[in-house]
């Protein structure tokens, strides 16, 4: 997903100053939920990878809304698009195809990406606790 040619931000700062401050500026508090936001990560790239590999639609399209609305509540923009692009290939009805086949091809054509810039999200955050 891109902004007018142009890749999204890894991370948006203004929506985790946004975090901040709805959490009465606990530094404490924004911190756990950013940590428990990496923590859960891992979990989620690997519910998208699995649903994709076993031909679980409907597993498919909620890893993928799992992982685009957790990344934007902490800013994570660019993992956030590419959850929506996955999310929006998903919806483009493969099931009309064999879900066993079209959903592993949708996994070669977003999961390392995906992985990719969690690995990348992961450290821009941790490098802010």
């Amino acid at each position: 997903m891109q902004d007018h040619g142009q890749p999204r931000p890894l991370l948006d700062p203004s929506v985790l100053e946004r975090l901040r401050d709805g959490l009465g500026d606990d530094d404490d508090i924004w911190r756990m939920f950013v940590q428990h936001y990496i923590d859960e990560l891992p979990i989620r790239i690997e519910r998208i990878r699995h649903t994709l590999t076993t031909g679980d639609l409907a597993g498919a399209i909620d890893a993928a809304l799992s992982l685009k609305s957790s990344s934007q509540m902490v800013g994570a923009e660019r993992l956030a698009g590419n959850a929506f692009d996955l999310e929006q290939a998903l919806r483009q009805d493969p099931a009309a195809d064999d879900p066993g086949k079209a959903l592993p091809l949708l996994a070669a054509a977003y999961l390392r990406r995906i992985q990719q810039c969690s690995k990348q999200t992961t450290y821009a955050l941790r490098a802010l606790l």
